[in-house]
């Protein structure tokens, strides 16, 4: 029989002109096309309500930051560790110009950004904490405060555990948490070494500075004279530590302590230098003191054995370079001339000693070195409070283990080599 003549045709059991297979087809024909002709459309899902929304920028605010350079170095540390434990960006800080330990009201702000390089931060912290402008607040109003605990009760575990709630709901809604109370640096500290030094390795002093420190470290390798040499004079850095407040403090450590090993006298500092194993001269040797706050300025010059060519900023020449800036960038600019010195050697109760000793040490790791003691390293330190080998000074780098920056915030006898 011809099927055109035919007004029925059974398909699964329903005749052709059956509405509910015509249904059928129609539906099955469309999902065929769009698996065909749109097959990604099938992988894609709908935002949902909090996806669609555009998120809102959340900041941490943190007190001015004061006292002295690398004092506020770890208190800004600190400050990102504490962003980042919140899941937020650190707004810019207030960094302090001058040095003053009591009178707060006296402190001379100054920009974060006129220190260190804000750019260059970002992008090599990029995967690990982000600085944020003020500017990019958009309601100052949607904020709350994280009042800092303090005294003996205040207890790391409690700081901590506040911390972690502020980290969740409700204080997670708000845009900006605000710190308020003591400075960061005497907040409590809940991170490892390596952390800190993630940190750190993101600071760049701005351009300004570096410039100053090359002209000073020019002007002590030429130091040397007009003794030929195939390559820029060697020369070694001592953070002399023998001012009129450092000899108050470090007394008083001592005894609270109970040890012996922090103060150093002048005598002291250039015997441990002279017997530095394996250490060839003649070498310049730039002295970095606060000279105003010397007992005796000139005679840290005298009594040095021959062959180490003594100098310091007066005998240098370069006060002036000093003396036209604020004392955190006059210390930024020997901070750059310690750390790019060919041996460096510091107080391992120094924060300032400490910080130059971790940067060498990671400028070493990441050199590939293998030797990181003695002055065969390729940036050797030494820790003249320390007795070493030969009566010299003890060698020193920085342990990146350690579960927290105690030794390098307030010093230790017990230094990595």
């Amino acid at each position: 029989m011809d099927i055109r003549n035919r007004k029925h045709f059974r398909f699964l059991g329903l005749y052709i002109n059956s509405y509910a297979l015509k249904c059928v087809v129609l539906f099955v024909t469309a999902l065929v096309c769009r698996v065909l002709l749109f097959p990604r459309l099938s992988n894609i899902s709908l935002p949902s309500e909090s996806e669609s929304s555009i998120q809102k920028p959340k900041f941490l605010e943190v007190p001015q930051i004061v006292w002295g350079l690398n004092n506020q170095k770890i208190a800004f540390a600190r400050a990102c560790l504490t962003a980042r434990m919140l899941k937020r960006k650190l707004l810019m800080p207030s960094l302090s110009a001058s040095l003053f330990y009591k009178e707060v009201d006296l402190l001379d702000p100054i920009s974060f950004h006129k220190v260190f390089q804000f750019e260059t931060f970002n992008s090599r912290c990029s995967d690990f904490v982000q600085l944020g402008h003020f500017p990019k607040v958009l309601n100052r109003s949607d904020a709350v405060e994280l009042q800092k605990g303090s005294g003996r009760k205040w207890t790391v575990e409690k700081d901590y555990d506040q911390l972690v709630e502020f980290s969740k709901h409700p204080y997670d809604q708000y845009q900006v948490v605000k710190v308020v109370g003591k400075n960061p640096f005497l907040w409590h500290d809940h991170w490892p070494a390596k952390d800190y030094a993630r940190v750190f390795d993101c600071l760049v002093f701005v351009d300004q500075i570096s410039k100053e420190a090359d002209k000073v470290i020019s002007t002590v390798r030429n130091a040397m004279g007009k003794v030929k040499l195939s390559q820029p004079a060697p020369y070694m850095a001592v953070h002399m530590r023998i001012e009129k407040d450092w000899m108050i403090h470090c007394k008083k450590l001592e005894q609270r302590l109970n040890i012996t090993e922090i103060c150093s006298s002048k005598e002291e500092i250039m015997d441990r230098v002279r017997n530095i194993i394996g250490l060839k001269i003649p070498i310049i040797v730039y002295l970095a003191v606060a000279d105003t706050l010397l007992e005796d300025e000139d005679s840290i010059l005298e009594g040095w054995d021959e062959g180490l060519i003594v100098r310091e900023k007066k005998r240098l020449g370069v006060t002036g370079i000093y003396k036209k800036h604020p004392y955190l960038i006059q210390s930024a600019i020997d901070y750059e001339v310690c750390l790019r010195s060919d041996i460096f050697v510091g107080n391992s109760f120094s924060t300032f000693s400490s910080l130059v000793v971790l940067d060498r040490t990671q400028k070493m790791i990441k050199s590939g070195n293998v030797r990181m003691c003695g002055v065969d390293a390729r940036w050797p330190s030494f820790a003249y409070n320390l007795l070493g080998q030969s009566n010299g000074p003890r060698p020193w780098v920085t342990n990146l283990s350690d579960s927290s920056l105690q030794s390098i915030s307030y010093g230790s006898n017990q230094i990595h080599c």
